[in-house]
Formats: C-alpha cells, sequence, structure tokens
C-alpha cells in the first residue's frame, strides 16, 4: 500500500505532496471557493467542518490520472475530527424552540463524508473517528484492513479538524499498488508533523 498523494491546509498556507500552492487566500472557506472559481453552490450550505473537508479532497483529487479509471465502489473514506461539529451544535441549540432543520443536517460530523461522497461518486466503505489528535498509528490500521480485508482498491482518508477559526485539514490518497510513499504510522506522521515545522508561521 503507497500514499499517492497528500494535502496539507493548515496555518493559512496549502501544500499538495509537500509542495506549496501559491496565490489561495485562506483566510475562509468561503474566500477560497471564490477563489477557485468552483461552481458547487450546495457549498454555501455546508458547516465549516464539512466546506473544509470538501475543499481538502478537492485539492488532493484533482489531477489524480487513475481516479477517472478507479471503480467508486471500491473507494472507501476515512476521517478523523476532534470538536466534530461542535460549532453547529451550538448554534443548534440556540434554536431548539424552532429547530432549524437547516442546521440539524450538520450536528453529526460524518456529513463531511457523505458531502466527499457525493461530490466524488464514492461508494465504498465510510468510517468517521472521533480522536482527540491525529492518530496515525489508529488510522494505519483501519484503512489497511479496509484494502487488505473488504475488496477496496484506495481510500480517501485523514484529519479534518474545525475550531471556531481554526482549521486543521490533512488527506491522503491511499491505493494498493503504485507509486508514493509507504503507507505506514511513522510516515503518516512524518507528513503531518512536517508541515508544521516547515510551513507553520
Amino acid at each position: 500500500m503507497v500514499i499517492s498523494h497528500w494535502v496539507i491546509m493548515n496555518n493559512g498556507v496549502i501544500a499538495r505532496d509537500n509542495a506549496l500552492l501559491a496565490g489561495t487566500d485562506t483566510s475562509s472557506p468561503e474566500q477560497l471557493y471564490k477563489d477557485l472559481q468552483y461552481n458547487y453552490p450546495k457549498f454555501f450550505k455546508m458547516d465549516k467542518l464539512c466546506k473544509w473537508a470538501w475543499l481538502g479532497a478537492e485539492y488532493l483529487l484533482t489531477g489524480i490520472p487513475s481516479l477517472e479509471s478507479t471503480d467508486k465502489n471500491k473507494v472507501a473514506v476515512v476521517l478523523a475530527t476532534a470538536h466534530g461539529c461542535l460549532d453547529v451544535d451550538k448554534k443548534y441549540s440556540e434554536t431548539i424552540a424552532v429547530p432549524s432543520p437547516a442546521l440539524f443536517v450538520y450536528t453529526l460530523p460524518n456529513i463531511m463524508l457523505g458531502e466527499i461522497c457525493i461530490r466524488h461518486g464514492f461508494k465504498g466503505e465510510q468510517l468517521c473517528m472521533a480522536s482527540e489528535a491525529f492518530d496515525a498509528e489508529e488510522l494505519c490500521f483501519i484503512v489497511g484492513n479496509l484494502l487488505q480485508n473488504t475488496g477496496m482498491e484506495a481510500c480517501l482518508c485523514g484529519w479534518v479538524d474545525v475550531a471556531g477559526d481554526q482549521h486543521d485539514t490533512c488527506l491522503f490518497w491511499i491505493t494498493k499498488r503504485g507509486k508514493g510513499l509507504e503507507f505506514t504510522p511513522a510516515i503518516l506522521s512524518e507528513l503531518y508533523n512536517q508541515h508544521r515545522s516547515s510551513y507553520s508561521s
């Protein structure tokens, strides 16, 4: 199994496969979406967790030649988060006298997986985990099992966390074979932490 591609969105920068992407405004997901001239109106209905997960997936998956020929029924999505949808939970609790359906749909953190799968047509196994911090060991164990034992051919996995105006997104495209870095906890941790030591301001 290999890490074919990865993307980091944190501290005002975006890096894909360790290359900084210039000319992007990461002050807000909405501004980034507008700057990139996407055409996906549903984006503006999403909560911040979904927006950052959706944008991360766009950066990660754009330009992967093998994606078009990949069986979407065999693509898994595994994401972890610490704060989940707490921001929306707080807003929803304020409307509890007259509950808001528009907010309710985003009171589950796993909705970010659904938004990515709808966008890209992925229909494989899906899992959303709650964790205090990025856990490379757990991620490798779960994704490895999916690719080795359940017939999945590829997996979009990683970490998406939002707390107020702070966001932290780190996504990986894992495949059974091909070119890339070895899929191990040590390398996942190195990629996740290398961003913070190299690019953080």
